[in-house]
């Protein structure tokens, strides 16, 4: 994902990195601010970017199961589950 951002405009891919970051730093503190959107997985939309964070908690632990373009068909991070 870095690398093609990157190579669409240089500093697009840190962009990215950095939007991840941030995301991953709100669901950390505020995990069940996002609803469940199937079982019990939930998704953290991307700022500016087409992507979803789908994370489940388990006790007091944030696990990532995916980070998946909103486009992709929901059976790859289903899967996962």
């Amino acid at each position: 994902m870095y690398a093609w951002y990157e190579s669409q405009r240089i500093g697009l891919g840190e962009d990215f990195l950095l939007t991840l970051e941030e995301s991953y730093v709100k669901i950390t503190r505020t995990p069940k601010l996002y609803q469940d959107i199937y079982k019990s997985v939930r998704r953290k939309l991307l700022r500016r970017f087409p992507y979803g964070i789908f994370f489940v908690i388990r006790e007091d632990i944030v696990i990532v199961l995916a980070v998946l373009h909103t486009k992709r068909e929901p059976q790859e991070w289903q899967e996962r589950v």
